[in-house]
C-alpha cells in the first residue's frame, strides 16, 4: 500500500495555472476573446482584406501546430486559427458541450465576429471532421476545403451511432501524465520521431495541463457519436484537397479512398515518408500543395 501511494505521488501530474501558461504561450492579450459565453484563444494574422483561411487543429493539439503554415500563408491570406474549447489556452466549453455541432456553431460565430463572410477551411484529423462538417452544413461560407488525414469514417472503437467506450486507463490521464509517457504516445504520430523536438513535446505537455483541459478532452471523446459521413459529404460544394502522409499510423491512408468516393470534386496528395502530422513533421511538403490549391 505504501509503495502504491509513493508511486501515485511520484507520477501525479497537477495542472499548471493559466497565468504561467499565458506567459509561455500567449502572443498578445487581445488573442483571448469572449464569444457566446466561451473564452477562446485566437490568432488572426495577415491583411484584414485578404482572402481568409480558418485553421482547425486535431485532438490534444493547439493552434501552435499550424505555426509554419500560418507564417508562410499570412500575407497573401488572412490566417485565422484557434484553440478548440478545452485545448491550448481556450477554456473548456462553458456548457460542458463538446459535441461537433457546438464547435461548428462556434466557428460560425468566430467568422461573424471577425466580419468574414466566406473562408478557406483547413482541418487536421478531428479538426478535419469539424471542417468538413462545417462545409457540409454551411456551404455558402466555404470557398475551398483542405483536409489533412481527416476523421469521420468508422474505425475500431468508433462505430456509427454509438458513443465510444473511454478506457479507464485513459481516464487516469486526468491525474497522471508524466512527460516520458506523453512522448511515447505522441511519437507514433511522426514517421520520424526525431521531428518531435523537445520544445514541441514540452508545449504539448504544458498545454495538456491547462486547468480542465484533460477532462475536456475525455468529454470530447465521450460525446463523439459518429454518423455515416457520406450523406453530409455529398452536400459539400467546395473544391477539396486531401493531404495524407503515407506513413500515418493513426488514420490510415486507405481512408482517403472513402473520402474520394464521397467527394468526386476532391483530389488527393500523398506525402511520402510522412506521418499523421504533416504540418509539423514536413511543413514544406504539404505547404506547396496547399499554396498551389488555394491560389
Amino acid at each position: 500500500m505504501l509503495l502504491a501511494l509513493l508511486l501515485a505521488l511520484l507520477l501525479w501530474t497537477p495542472d499548471l495555472d493559466r497565468a504561467t501558461l499565458e506567459t509561455r504561450y500567449l502572443q498578445a492579450p487581445g488573442d483571448l476573446v469572449e464569444m457566446d459565453g466561451q473564452r477562446l484563444h485566437v490568432r488572426d494574422s495577415g491583411p484584414a482584406d485578404a482572402p481568409a483561411i480558418l485553421m482547425i487543429h486535431g485532438f490534444a493539439a493547439s493552434l501552435h501546430t499550424w505555426e509554419p503554415w500560418a507564417q508562410a500563408l499570412a500575407g497573401p491570406f488572412r490566417v485565422l486559427r484557434l484553440d478548440l474549447p478545452g485545448s491550448g489556452l481556450s477554456a473548456p466549453d462553458a456548457r460542458g458541450n463538446c459535441r461537433d455541432d457546438r464547435t461548428v456553431a462556434l466557428l460560425g460565430a468566430l467568422l461573424d465576429q471577425r466580419g468574414i463572410r466566406r473562408a478557406h477551411l483547413l482541418g487536421h484529423s478531428i479538426g478535419g471532421r469539424i471542417a468538413w462538417t462545417f462545409a457540409a452544413t454551411h456551404p455558402e461560407r466555404v470557398d475551398r476545403l483542405v483536409l489533412l488525414a481527416p476523421d469521420g469514417f468508422a474505425s475500431p472503437g468508433f462505430a456509427y451511432g454509438q458513443a465510444p467506450e473511454v478506457p479507464a486507463m485513459l481516464g487516469l490521464m486526468r491525474y497522471v501524465l508524466p512527460a516520458p509517457l506523453l512522448r511515447m504516445n505522441l511519437a507514433p504520430a511522426y514517421a520520424d520521431p526525431a521531428t518531435l523536438t523537445d520544445a514541441m513535446h514540452t508545449r504539448y505537455h504544458d498545454l495538456l495541463r491547462a486547468p480542465g483541459s484533460r477532462q475536456a478532452l475525455l468529454e470530447r471523446m465521450r460525446q463523439t457519436v459518429l454518423v455515416d459521413p457520406v450523406p453530409l459529404l455529398h452536400r459539400i460544394q467546395a473544391p477539396t484537397l486531401l493531404l495524407w502522409g503515407d506513413r500515418d499510423a493513426f488514420i490510415p491512408t486507405a481512408n482517403a479512398e472513402d473520402f474520394l468516393r464521397a467527394l468526386p470534386q476532391a483530389r488527393l496528395v500523398r506525402l511520402p515518408g510522412v506521418g499523421h502530422v504533416p504540418q509539423e513533421e514536413s511543413p514544406q511538403a504539404g505547404l506547396d500543395a496547399v499554396r498551389s490549391f488555394l491560389r
